[in-house]
C-alpha cells in the first residue's frame, strides 16, 4: 500500500508539469480547479472505501460463509458508488456552477474549468466503483494487486497526458481524458481481480432489502459525516490562511507537502491494520484484534519516529526543492519544529483509524471526530494572535484529540469485551 500511495502524488506531478507547459497559465488553473471540484466531492465520498474495508474484511474472517459473505459485500458497496457516480454524472452542470461560483475564476480560467470539468466527470462511476474496490480488495488481503492496478493505472494515465496533450494537442480536455481512461481501466482490472473471489456466487434479493439498506445507509452516513468534518477542519486551515495574506497562504501549501509525505507511510500500516482487524473480528477472535493492533502501534511508532528524524535532518532541503522563493523558504523555516511534532503527534490517530475502519465502527469515528473538532477551534481561538502558526497549533491539537480519543476508546472496548461477565467465565 506504501508503494501504491507514492505513484499518486507522481500522477498529480506530472498532470501540474504537462499543464504547467501549456499556452497559458489560465489552462493549469482552469484545470486545477476543475480537478479540485471533483477531488473534493470524491474525498468526501471516500466512506465507499472505508466502510467497504471493513465489511470485506469481516468477511473474508468467516470461514463458514467467506466467500457468500464477501460477494455480498462487493455487490452492495457496487451498487452504491454506481449509483452516485450516476448522480454525479446527471448533476454536473449545478456542480460545475457552484464550484465555478466559490472559486470565483476570471473568464479565461472558468472556460477551460469548464472543459476539463465537461470531461472529466464522465469517469464519475468509475472513480467511485474504484474506492470500493481498493476497499474490498484491501479487505480481502489482495494487496499486491492493489499495489500493481495502482501504479498500472497511475502510469497510463501519465502515458496518455503526454500523448493527448503533447501529440494530439487536445489541451485540458487531454488531461481530463487521461484521468477517465485511467479510471475505467482500473475498475476492469479490479473487477478481474475480485470475480475469481467470488467463487460465483451470484447476487441475492436480500442484499438490496429493507434491512440491508438501512444498515448500509447508518454506516456510511456515520462515515460520511466524520468526512465532512474532518474536510471542514482542513479547509479552515486553507481559507484561514489565505487571509492572513498571499505569504502565509502559499507557506500553508507547501507545509501541506509535509503531511501528504507522512500519509504515504501510516496510511500503508493502517490499511493493513484495517484488513487484519477485519478479519479477526468477523473470525470472532478478540484477543487478535488486540495483538493486530499493537503491532500496527508499535509500526506506525517506528514510521512516526523516522519521519520526526527525517524532517530534523531533510526539513529545509524538502523546503528547498518546494520553493526557489527566498521569502517563503524563510518564512516556512519557522515552521520546521512543528512539522517534526506532526508525525509524533498524528500517527496515533492514523493507525487507529485503521482499526476502527476494520471494526465498523463509524459512530465512534464520527463522535470523535465532533470532539476533535470542538477542541480545534477553540485552540485556534487562544493563540489566533500568533497569526498563520495558530492554524498549525490547532491542527496538532486537533490530531492528538483524535488519537487520545480514539484510543482510549479502543481501551475501553477491550476493557468491555475480554473482562469475564460471570464466576463460570473467570474460571
Amino acid at each position: 500500500m506504501i508503494l501504491a500511495n507514492i505513484t499518486t502524488p507522481l500522477l498529480g506531478l506530472v498532470d501540474t508539469a504537462v499543464m504547467g507547459h501549456m499556452d497559458s497559465s489560465a489552462m493549469l488553473a482552469g484545470a486545477s480547479i476543475g480537478a479540485l471540484i471533483l477531488t473534493q466531492i470524491y474525498w468526501v465520498c471516500g466512506f465507499l472505501r472505508m466502510s467497504t474495508t471493513g465489511l470485506s474484511a469481516q468477511a473474508k474472517g468467516d470461514s463458514q460463509n467467506a466467500a457468500l459473505q464477501s460477494t455480498r459485500v462487493l455487490w452492495q458497496g457496487g451498487t452504491v458508488a454506481l449509483i452516485l457516480g450516476l448522480v454525479l454524472f446527471v448533476l454536473q452542470v449545478p456542480i460545475l456552477n457552484i464550484g465555478l461560483l466559490l472559486a470565483d475564476p476570471s473568464v479565461a480560467v472558468s472556460t477551460h474549468t469548464s472543459a476539463y470539468f465537461s470531461v472529466r466527470i464522465w469517469g464519475a462511476p468509475a472513480a467511485l466503483m474504484n474506492m470500493v474496490m481498493i476497499g474490498w480488495l484491501v479487505g480481502q488481503q489482495r494487496t499486491k494487486a492493489v499495489m500493481l492496478i495502482q501504479i498500472v493505472g497511475n502510469m497510463l494515465n501519465v502515458a496518455l497526458d503526454l500523448l493527448f496533450v503533447l501529440v494530439f494537442d487536445w489541451s485540458v480536455a487531454g488531461v481530463a481524458a487521461a484521468s477517465v481512461v485511467a479510471e475505467y481501466t482500473m475498475m476492469l482490472m479490479s473487477l478481474a481481480v475480485a470475480f475469481p473471489l467470488c467463487k460465483a456466487v451470484a447476487p441475492q434479493r436480500e442484499w438490496f432489502g429493507k434491512a440491508a439498506r438501512k444498515a448500509i445507509l447508518a454506516l456510511n452516513s456515520n462515515i460520511l459525516f466524520r468526512n465532512l468534518i474532518l474536510q471542514l477542519c482542513l479547509a479552515f486551515l486553507t481559507f484561514q490562511g489565505a487571509r492572513y495574506g498571499q505569504t502565509a497562504a502559499a507557506v500553508n501549501a507547501i507545509l501541506m507537502q509535509f503531511f501528504v509525505l507522512i500519509a504515504l507511510g501510516l496510511d500503508g500500516v493502517a490499511y493493513a491494520v484495517e484488513a487484519l482487524v477485519g478479519e479477526a473480528k468477523g473470525a470472532k477472535q478478540p484477543q487478535q484484534i488486540k495483538a493486530t493492533s499493537l503491532r500496527g502501534l508499535f509500526w506506525s511508532s517506528l514510521f512516526a519516529l523516522l519521519y520526526a528524524l527525517f524532517f530534523y535532518l531533510g526539513g529545509p532541503t524538502i523546503i528547498g526543492q518546494l520553493t526557489d522563493i527566498k521569502e517563503l523558504q524563510q518564512a516556512a523555516m519557522g515552521y520546521l519544529p512543528l512539522m517534526v511534532w506532526l508525525p509524533l503527534v498524528g500517527h496515533w490517530c492514523f493507525l487507529f483509524d485503521g482499526v476502527f475502519v476494520g471494526l465498523t465502527r463509524a459512530k465512534a469515528m464520527r463522535n470523535t471526530m465532533l470532539l476533535s473538532a470542538l477542541v480545534y477551534f477553540p485552540t485556534w481561538y487562544i493563540f489566533k494572535d500568533t497569526g498563520n502558526e495558530a492554524l498549525w497549533y490547532a491542527l496538532l491539537a486537533f490530531l492528538l484529540t483524535r488519537g487520545i480519543t480514539l484510543g482510549g476508546y479502543f481501551i475501553w472496548l477491550n476493557y468491555q469485551n475480554w473482562q469475564p461477565h460471570s464466576p463460570q467465565e473467570a474460571k
